[in-house]
């Protein structure tokens, strides 16, 4: 929930249409599911965790939260920091118990409110905390389990339930954003079936995360929708490994990893050297909301709270000498590699392909989006062909490149085919390119660059020759 903009790129209406209907269909498979009840406590941390800060929201119905863990942040921006929070939304924060209280079931309620002349109301507190941070070669989990508020459809325009860190220099600056950066670890908007994780940093606009969009990643609630249900959403910042990374979850499935190595040094330096601190939040309006179909209007229904059932941040000291084994070599260079099996990815969409053999496809691709693929062993005799499946109902004069990168998302490309108009988003044709003789096993980024913010290709598959 970026401080300065907070508006991850969503400009595509393509990217928008399928992420819609995806969540229609998944909130009418799970209409009839029943809501989970909170907990009575925060899970026992596994081995080799502890716990380093916990609330579990027990309290008398209609109180505030504890103020030995929480502060809360009121109006409509920090003092002397940007207008609306940077973001453009339109609530007022406030701390009265309408905007932000206990239920007495062990949960807290942030629920935005309207009053007789339209104007918004809502509720943001802080960890008084600000040193959250894994310790040298140790890992640190923030994690929350929580109902996002349960309202969809045209009920929900304007909507944006939020939990995230910021990077402690942030608190008494607030100049200083996305270069002390910031970790999404759970944003929703328009009460759409699907979470949005993101790292922020660098500079803005552009630089080298991206911004405002930043590092990103998204996927639905299964089971139950995430606001037809209870679901845990947790980052774990690991510096155990040879290169230090952080990894999103969503009921305990990672979907969305971002590494050192995917920024310089000095951009990765500024926005980890130092603590975070916790936000729970749910705004109004503002730039994400506004690209999926704008801001709270007459339609949109007021008193909807995020159920939050416990907030909990665990540590592990970790002693494995700072290493971490290669890559496994668990995908086949040489056999198709299905796109959407990702292990990461930034901007792209699941969607299902009228191609030979079904299945799905990665769509709503633009400049600067790429997916992850961990671990593919090219064996010992070098491959020097790559080869993708590939799709384009991009307009008139709109083009752009299918990269390979190894190991690095800002690596020099190892090969490249440019894509224009195929003859639709389902017209599939097979690209081949020359490539770099490459041997091993590498992580290997498709990675997109265009001249131009518009979609311009769909991938079903890849794979490398000899």
């Amino acid at each position: 929930m970026s401080e300065t903009s907070g508006t991850p790129r969503r400009g595509s209406v393509r990217r928008v249409l399928i992420a819609v209907l995806g969540t229609l269909s998944l909130a009418a498979a799970a209409a009839t599911a029943a809501t989970l009840p909170a907990n009575a406590s925060a899970p026992t941390p596994p081995a080799g965790w502890s716990q380093v800060f916990v609330d579990d929201f027990t309290g008398t119905a209609g109180s505030g939260v504890n103020t030995t863990n929480w502060q809360y942040t009121t109006g409509t921006s920090y003092p002397g920091g940007p207008a609306n929070f940077g973001t453009g939304e339109v609530e007022t924060m406030t701390s009265s118990t309408s905007n932000v209280a206990l239920d007495g079931n062990g949960n807290l309620l942030i629920t935005p409110r309207r009053d007789a002349s339209g104007n918004w109301t809502s509720g943001r507190i802080e960890t008084r905390r600000t040193d959250f941070q894994p310790a040298a070669g140790g890992k640190l989990r923030i994690e929350s389990r929580m109902q996002l508020p349960n309202v969809t459809g045209a009920a929900a325009k304007g909507y944006w339930p939020a939990f995230w860190a910021l990077g402690a220099p942030y608190r008494g600056n607030y100049q200083n954003w996305p270069a002390v950066g910031e970790l999404d670890i759970m944003e929703n908007v328009q009460g759409l079936n699907t979470e949005w994780a993101t790292m922020h940093c660098g500079t803005n606009p552009g630089g080298p995360c991206n911004e405002t969009s930043g590092i990103g990643g998204n996927t639905p609630c299964t089971g139950t929708t995430c606001q037809a249900g209870f679901h845990t959403y947790a980052m774990e910042w690991d510096r155990s490994t040879s290169t230090e990374e952080v990894r999103f979850y969503l009921d305990g499935l990672n979907f969305h990893t971002v590494r050192a190595n995917q920024v310089d040094a000095t951009t990765w330096a500024n926005a980890t050297n130092h603590g975070y601190f916790i936000i729970l939040n749910v705004a109004m309006g503002g730039g994400f909301p506004g690209a999926f179909g704008g801001g709270p209007d007459s339609g949109t229904e007021p008193g909807h709270p995020l159920v939050v059932d416990y907030v909990q941040v665990l540590q592990s000291a970790g002693g494995g000498g700072g290493t971490t084994p290669p890559p496994t070599g668990n995908r086949d260079a040489y056999s198709a590699i299905q796109a959407e099996s990702y292990d990461s990815q930034s901007g792209v969409v699941s969607e299902t392909t009228t191609d030979t053999g079904g299945g799905q496809d990665i769509g709503t691709i633009a400049n600067g989006d790429y997916a992850l693929y961990k671990g593919v062993n090219f064996g010992s005799s070098a491959a020097t062909q790559f080869h993708g499946r590939v799709a384009s109902g991009a307009a008139g004069g709109v083009s752009g490149l299918v990269e390979v990168r190894l190991d690095s998302r800002t690596s020099t490309p190892v090969a490249s085919f440019a894509l224009a108009n195929t003859g639709g988003w389902q017209s599939w044709r097979t690209v081949p390119a020359n490539m770099s003789s490459v041997t091993g096993t590498h992580d290997v980024y498709l990675t997109f660059t265009s001249g131009q913010p518009a979609d311009f290709v769909n991938v079903n598959w890849f794979d490398f020759g000899h």
